[in-house]
């Protein structure tokens, strides 16, 4: 290698060492120490208030979290309000069900937030969705952990930029790692992120399919444990209006725990997208691993939050912090 070969690498080496990837190198634990040190003790008394009022709030505010920052990354722009010039990520078809609670518990956090002095106008909507994210998980029983701070808040939110980024639930394996791989995530990230579909409900509308009109060949899906098609169709009769809520997880739909994959190995999966981490066998080991072992499948989870919040992280260039979570401002 020439001498001019040897200098430009030398200049790329400290190019990439001085300009590191600021997506993530803004994030820490501490931001917030110095502005607003009660952030977490604040969010977590407005989450544990909202939950007392109505359990939806927990699987609404993670749904609300993962519908963000699938979608031009972790930056609260899924809670802007449409105006007459802009249709905004949350009057999208796929956003449409995003149940008020989730929105309702950070808009609460805020208020709560900003009657704090040192602390008004200081935290980010999108700071304050992660936490809260983090203060259902453990409200439902599911595991504590660290989150990292310094989001700033999207300038921008389209129902057109949500097409295509949310996994759906007729999705293959394949179809679903190619979507969370966009987001630099795992196969092991993308099953336990699935995991969150172990509370909370859908709506007979997503498995009518399913149940009724599978393909040319059978009405009811053959993955389908057979009792519970039974118990399905009783809840979702062919004409009942397909917003009727059903629980995600037949068992124990109000914890947070690994049941969902023990109901994965008993065909008791209510979406494709469930069952099919059962029925393909790259995706088969970690559904029987962490069936048998909580404790590996909460560190998994744990994992895959954090990588997840770290998604399309905004800065005070492409980002602000809103005095409306609803609105840019």
């Amino acid at each position: 290698m020439g001498r001019f070969g040897m200098v430009l690498v030398l200049a790329l080496c400290l190019t990439i060492s001085v300009f590191p990837d600021t997506t993530t190198a803004q994030l820490s634990r501490g931001f917030y120490s110095k502005t607003c040190p009660n952030v977490e003790q604040i969010v977590r008394n407005a989450v544990q208030k909202k939950v007392k009022q109505t359990f939806v709030t927990i699987p609404a505010t993670l749904r609300l979290f993962f519908h963000d920052c699938f979608v031009n990354g972790c930056d609260a722009s899924v809670m802007i309000q449409s105006t007459p010039t802009n249709k905004a990520e949350k009057d999208h078809p796929d956003n449409i069900s995003l149940a008020g609670d989730g929105f309702d518990v950070v808009i609460q956090a805020k208020k709560a937030l900003d009657a704090n002095p040192r602390c008004k106008n200081k935290v980010s909507c999108a700071d304050i969705l992660t936490l809260a994210t983090r203060d259902v998980v453990v409200a439902a029983g599911g595991p504590s952990y660290e989150v990292e701070l310094g989001r700033f808040d999207g300038l921008v939110s389209t129902a057109s930029s949500v097409e295509g980024n949310l996994p759906g639930p007729s999705d293959n394996v394949d179809k679903l790692n190619a979507l969370f791989k966009k987001n630099k995530l795992t196969q092991e990230d993308m099953i336990a992120l699935s995991a969150a579909h172990t509370l909370g409900f859908a709506h007979c509308g997503k498995v009518f399919k399913r149940i009724y009109n599978f393909n040319g060949i059978n009405s009811v899906d053959p993955s389908l444990n057979k009792a519970y098609a039974i118990e399905l169709q009783k809840a979702c009769p062919k004409n009942v209006d397909p917003r009727i809520a059903i629980n995600m997880d037949p068992v124990t739909p109000k914890t947070f725990d690994n049941t969902y994959f023990k109901n994965l190995q008993q065909g008791k999966g209510l979406f494709t997208s469930d069952q099919v981490l059962f029925t393909d066998g790259r995706s088969r080991p970690t559904v029987n691993a962490w069936a048998s072992n909580s404790t590996a499948f909460n560190r998994a989870f744990v994992t895959a939050m954090t990588k997840l919040g770290r998604v399309g992280v905004k800065n005070s260039r492409n980002g602000n912090i809103r005095r409306d979570c609803g609105a840019f401002n």
